[in-house]
């Protein structure tokens, strides 16, 4: 289970790919665009991630009862205020993609519609990510998958059947390189509610590269669940939670983004593999293991007793366990206090 972003391979026997994820946090300055893509550059991020959508794009521009938000970070604003000044506008797009190019950082998009997925082709973008309440729109997955793109797919919300039902949209459209990616869609979501254990399930039921979208406020979570399989990490990123934006508050600020870099990899290179020999940095430390010591002195042909031996540190005489084939044998030559136990010592 592998694919690729920008030649970059993706899967469990490659570190971590972190996305960061802007969103709205450039609110509505394309500087804080371009300093977040600094960020995430000098952070250690693998990528950035954009949304590409106008507010009618996404909703209509109404005020009725089902276009109004009750309770949580947005309550009381409408679909279409809430993306209106969330949204990013489609001319900055290409001098972001530019800059990112610039800089050395991956950059790409979730698209919210096909008129997104025109004007990322036309930017050249290297994949695609469906957000996780996008991933029942089978015909924009489809359109996606047309590109012949890599696509990511974020599961936050969907059951079992309509993950499978996006997988096989994506197919059908004739993509070749998919990930999905567990995800609470909760902003911010708390950590008892991820079930980490899904990752283990998705991969065995789905046969895909697996990551997390996380949506708590520190990077426990996102680290655990390398440990268990994740191969992506997407997290928002911001210049500062108490910027105000529409996402700010639970977004990582620069410093979290290089821990949480840092962190996954750590944690992916200790998974490592099943080996119970010695390990590099145990080399040195072999010698202060235990082993058999004469711990008096003993002539040549006197019967070794349980008197004349003991196991202590260091290592450099017989295992411990020997020590019954030790007792009850005939010293070889004189032996003196603090000397290694050594096969020819005794017959």
């Amino acid at each position: 289970m592998v694919f690729e972003i920008a030649n970059r391979k993706i899967g469990l026997g490659h570190a971590p790919y972190v996305i960061a994820e802007m969103s709205a946090n450039h609110n509505g300055d394309i500087e804080n665009a371009y300093k977040i893509i600094k960020m995430a550059k000098e952070r250690g991020a693998d990528a950035v991630k954009l949304q590409t959508y106008r507010p009618d794009t996404i909703t209509l521009k109404s005020n009725n009862p089902d276009f109004m938000i009750k309770g949580g970070l947005w309550d009381g604003q409408s679909l279409y205020e809430l993306y209106e000044s969330a949204y990013m506008p489609w001319e900055w797009h290409k001098p972001l993609f530019e800059y990112a190019r610039e800089v050395g950082i991956t950059i790409f998009s979730s698209p919210f519609d096909f008129t997104a997925v025109d004007l990322l082709e036309e930017l050249g973008a290297p994949a695609y990510k469906i957000a996780s309440f996008e991933a029942i729109d089978l015909p924009l997955i489809k359109y996606v998958a047309a590109t012949g793109k890599p696509m990511i797919i974020s599961t936050g919300m969907a059951d079992a059947e309509e993950i499978a039902d996006a997988i096989q949209a994506a197919r059908d459209g004739g993509c070749k390189e998919l990930a999905i990616l567990h995800c609470v869609s909760g902003y911010p979501a708390p950590a008892k509610d991820y079930n980490l254990k899904t990752i283990i399930d998705m991969q065995e039921r789905f046969g895909l590269v697996t990551g997390l979208s996380d949506h708590t406020l520190d990077n426990t979570t996102a680290i655990a669940s390398v440990v268990l399989g994740a191969s992506i990490i997407e997290k928002h990123v911001t210049l500062d939670r108490k910027g105000g934006g529409a996402d700010d508050s639970f977004s990582l600020e620069a410093d979290g983004l290089e821990e949480l870099c840092k962190g996954a990899k750590t944690a992916w290179q200790a998974l490592g593999e099943v080996n119970y020999g010695r390990k590099s940095s145990e080399v040195g430390n072999a010698q202060f293991r235990r082993s058999l010591y004469f711990v008096k002195d003993i002539k040549k042909g006197e019967t070794i007793t349980p008197e004349h031996v003991k196991s202590v540190r260091p290592g450099f005489g017989l295992p411990p366990k020997e020590l019954c084939n030790v007792i009850g044998k005939v010293a070889t030559a004189d032996i003196t206090f603090a000397t290694p136990v050594k096969i020819g010592d005794f017959r």
